[in-house]
């Protein structure tokens, strides 16, 4: 509750709630949809151990409440020094969390260590409600089965827990069949990703605008039942919990929707618990930043626009006063729909997608049916 709270009172013009680190990106998966096109070693350039402590001091300089950091890749475990800068961070007040790749690298000792070394909550990929279509994303056998031992093994440990999966046409049938597996193994937090394309995920078949309209009314309710559910990429999700809020009977959902709440009820029965779903009013460079493996930053991990690099700039100097970002935070700055649109500050459209389809990060996104009261 404090923490809700404290969001509601955050200035995005100041600082970020969260700052992701791409400690690497090596790692020992094959990812069919992977962002960084992780590979099997780190590439020249990666932040040192020296240089990954001034990054963290660099996120030490916002003002308090600080933003959480989140140590992410590739796979974070593939860094031999990734303990000692976890601690280096916890140690000096930081809010840690960690998104490890499920490969031999993690273990149950190593869950333990993170847990020991200070890491708040983790996240695990979940890809398909089966082996076979997880592992098909995955690139790996196996991984499906790993995923789940680790799963229970740090919540046993103490861990919070996320489950994060990405849509694709691979998975979107069985959304409500994961939703189920994540009840069943207590998740508290799902967190959606909607597909850019960019990196590996570029080479991918995207759903249709009207799909991901569906999925979002599916996932309002699913939220209902007891676990917390957020999106990335998805922003429109704020915009549809609004609506579903405020009774707004001309919301057209298709049958993709019709199927899913099916299976969902079939599954789970009727909801029974209050509403689960975060409506934070994040975006690309509001709300958060991504610092990539060699120090370069960027709005986020799906938008490849250079800020500038923590070994030359610090990173609040670059949050506070590049003007990209502070055109990405500004809902005025908006072109096409996404400039019209009454929902401009809660949801605002994904700017990762925009620059993948149009070449502009302030384009209106391609993947919105929504058409704004004012373009009527």
């Amino acid at each position: 509750m404090g923490m809700r709270a404290e969001i509601s009172r955050w200035n995005f013009d100041e600082k970020p709630i969260i700052v992701f680190w791409e400690t690497t990106r090596a790692c020992l998966l094959a990812c069919n949809h992977c962002r960084a096109e992780a590979i099997g070693g780190g590439l020249p350039g990666e932040l040192n151990t020296k240089e990954g402590m001034k990054l963290i001091d660099q996120v030490l300089e916002f003002d308090e409440p600080r933003p959480a950091m989140i140590f992410t890749g590739g796979d974070l475990l593939m860094r031999n020094d990734i303990f000692t800068l976890i601690e280096y961070a916890t140690k000096n007040g930081l809010r840690v969390a960690a998104a490890p790749s499920v490969t031999p690298l993690l273990t149950t000792n190593i869950l333990s260590a993170l847990k020991n070394g200070g890491v708040h909550a983790i996240s695990i990929s979940i890809d398909g409600a089966d082996a076979t279509t997880h592992d098909g994303v995955r690139g790996v056998p196996g991984t499906f089965d790993a995923s789940l031992c680790m799963l229970k093994f740090a919540q046993e440990v103490g861990l919070r827990v996320q489950v994060n999966t990405t849509v694709m046409k691979s998975n979107y049938k069985q959304l409500a069949d994961i939703f189920h597996l994540l009840r069943v193994l207590k998740i508290p937090v799902w967190e959606v990703f909607f597909l850019v394309r960019t990196g590996r995920g570029a080479e991918l078949e995207d759903l249709e605008p009207w799909q991901y309209e569906d999925i979002m009314h599916f996932l309002y309710d699913a939220s209902y039942y007891g676990i917390t559910i957020r999106t990335s990429e998805g922003p429109q999700f704020r915009r549809i919990v609004s609506q579903r809020l405020n009774n707004n009977a001309n919301l057209a959902k298709g049958s993709l929707y019709q199927d899913l709440v099916s299976r969902l009820r079939r599954l789970e029965g009727p909801p029974s618990n209050e509403l689960k779903a975060q409506t934070t009013g994040t975006r690309d460079g509001k709300g958060i930043i991504f610092v990539a493996h060699d120090g370069e930053v960027f709005p986020s991990g799906f938008l490849p626009i250079s800020l500038g690099n923590v070994k030359e700039t610090s990173l609040k100097q670059v949050y506070q006063h590049e003007k990209m970002l502070r055109d990405l935070r500004s809902s005025n700055s908006l072109k096409g729909k996404c400039g019209l649109c009454e929902y401009g500050d809660l949801c605002g459209g994904s700017r990762s997608r925009a620059y993948a389809f149009y070449g502009d990060p302030l384009q209106q996104d391609p993947a919105c049916v929504y058409e704004p009261i004012t373009h009527l």
